[in-house]
């Protein structure tokens, strides 16, 4: 999965489109991420003994296809390519060419 935890996004399909956030979590095994306010859910909580009821607004996941990382240098969306250097696989942007970690 090329999208890491903190990166920033933008999503360039769906009902939130053309919104930039950041990843606040990664599921790779689902091939999802999480962006902050980006498809919001509502939730509704029960009432218990020590909670009172609630509506809760959190965001859900959105599949990874549906997002583009966002280069600050380049200022907009670019893909990610992958180069090794000195044995290590490190992320690169397709744009501007600049290793991203």
């Amino acid at each position: 999965m090329h999208i890491k935890k903190d990166d920033t996004v933008v999503v360039i399909t769906g009902k939130d489109k053309g919104k930039k956030g950041k990843v606040l979590k990664a599921l790779p095994k689902q091939n999802k991420v999480i962006v902050e306010g980006v498809n919001i859910q509502t939730k509704h909580q029960k009432q218990t003994r020590k909670l009172r009821s609630e509506i809760k607004h959190q965001e859900g996941p959105i599949d990874v296809s549906n997002v583009l990382y966002y280069d600050s240098k380049a200022k907009a969306p670019t893909r990610i390519g992958y180069k090794i250097e000195g044995g290590k696989k490190k992320r690169i942007s397709k744009k501007t060419g600049q290793i991203l970690d």
